[in-house]
């Protein structure tokens, strides 16, 4: 019967108080500090990339990995303060009685130095980092699931910023919740009524001035006549899955588009499109990809798939396999943003890329910085010697173009050349260039 009744109130893997127990000890606590004027704290931790260990190495390891984080996590708050598993790799802590955010930072800073520590098991050396959202009683809401709710808004920022760290909560996250879960709303909608729209950034040749193709930039024109920046619904749609039949509709559009100006006399330029890492993920995007080139009539090498370094790396071996399916169809690989992230030289090599985007973050500011400028030169030289071919992004002057040009790099676009334009205004702009900058 003791068994029974210790179940029915703990994790049975690492026997801490379940939700139940947590919420009981929170609003007892509660009760306390109302009577004594203190705060109370209530953190909210997400260990970082557990999923990854749980699929590479096992069950029985992210178990026991699960197990040693809550012995540390145990070790490290007083016996006055409640840790609760939630379930999967998140867990929750209770911090009674605690007089200012100072005090309560200094718990969370030494709860992140706790794990970070190596921890050994069965012969594997692993990494338990965690990203934590803080929320107080009663500075950020009266009650336990308002508190909660508040909490996990803040550990999603404490994503955002890097993991490995923790986040207050602050109103105006709220105000920024309730701006993402409109945008949520109104996405499920856009498709239907053609409320998306792509815009094309030309791509010159930097020795010979010609065009050679152009860049799909995704836009959101609402029905009321709202321009939403990509920056404000991507990531909504990438959370929500909406990415993925948006992608889809990307694709074609992008291939017709292709089609539409090759028919127009045009000479045959690229078409390069952006992949989501949820599209990897979720979609069966080697059928989108075919699908979009059947039913335009493109011939694959005319389509270049634009990836995110991360996106490759994340998920390494699932992806390749979807590569080397993508690449089986003739189409072109970039990597977008290089220089941002992993910079692996043997990811190149392994998932056979073609193209390397210089992100424009380098490429702005290498007239006046030799830092950048020694970056790009050593970047377009490393991209010839592997035989790949490279573009920088975010030309806005001359003689950045010049610069490019004398470090031999292949091609460029950015706002020197032409801005991304709607599609008839992009059709006008090749026409009157004759294909030639």
């Amino acid at each position: 019967a003791a068994r029974i009744e210790f179940l029915a109130h703990h994790d049975p893997l690492t026997r801490l108080p379940n939700r139940v127990l947590f919420r009981d000890r929170f609003d007892l606590a509660r009760a306390w500090v109302e009577r004594t004027g203190g705060k109370l704290a209530l953190m909210y931790l997400d260990l970082d990339h557990f999923k990854n260990i749980n699929d590479t190495l096992g069950h029985p390891v992210g178990d026991l990995l699960l197990q040693e984080v809550a012995q540390r996590l145990s070790a490290t708050l007083r016996e006055t303060d409640t840790i609760s598993r939630q379930g999967g790799d998140e867990f929750l802590i209770a911090l009674t009685d605690v007089q200012d955010v100072e005090a309560v930072g200094r718990i969370a800073g030494k709860v992140i130095e706790a794990l970070a520590r190596p921890i050994h098991i069965e012969g594997h050396e692993l990494a338990a980092t965690l990203s934590m959202g803080v929320a107080l009683w009663p500075d950020d809401g009266g009650d336990f699931d308002t508190l909660l709710q508040r909490a996990d808004t803040a550990m999603y920022r404490a994503k955002d910023a890097g993991r490995n760290t923790y986040v207050f909560y602050t109103g105006e996250m709220n105000t920024q919740a309730l701006e993402n879960l409109k945008i949520r709303s109104a996405l499920h909608w856009a498709l239907d009524q053609q409320e998306f729209v792509l815009h094309y950034q030309p791509q010159i040749d930097l020795a010979s001035g010609a065009v050679i193709g152009t860049e799909a930039l995704l836009r959101w024109q609402r029905s009321d006549g709202e321009l939403v920046p990509p920056g404000r619904f991507i990531p909504a749609a990438e959370d929500s899955g909406q990415i993925v039949p948006i992608g889809e509709w990307v694709l074609r559009e992008a291939c017709a588009q292709a089609v539409r100006w090759q028919e127009a006399g045009l000479p045959e330029l690229t078409m390069a499109v952006n992949l989501s890492a949820v599209q990897f993920k979720r979609g069966d995007l080697v059928a989108s990809v075919t699908q979009a080139l059947e039913e335009s009539g493109l011939e694959p090498g005319r389509l270049e798939l634009e990836l995110t370094e991360s996106l490759l790396i994340a998920d390494a071996e699932h992806n390749l396999e979807t590569v080397r399916r993508l690449k089986a169809l003739g189409l072109c690989l970039s990597i977008d943003d290089f220089g941002t992230g992993y910079s692996s030289l043997a990811y190149l090599r392994r998932f056979a890329v073609d193209k390397l985007k210089i992100d424009q973050s380098f490429v702005r500011d290498i007239v006046s910085d030799p830092e950048d400028a020694a970056i790009v030169r050593a970047i377009v030289s490393m991209a010839r010697s592997l035989k790949l071919r490279v573009i920088a992004e975010g030309v806005e002057s001359e003689e950045v173009a010049r610069i490019l040009g004398l470090y031999h790099c292949h091609e460029a676009q950015g706002y020197h050349f032409a801005r991304p334009m709607p599609a008839q205004a992009a059709t006008e702009w090749l026409l009157q260039r004759s294909g030639r900058f």
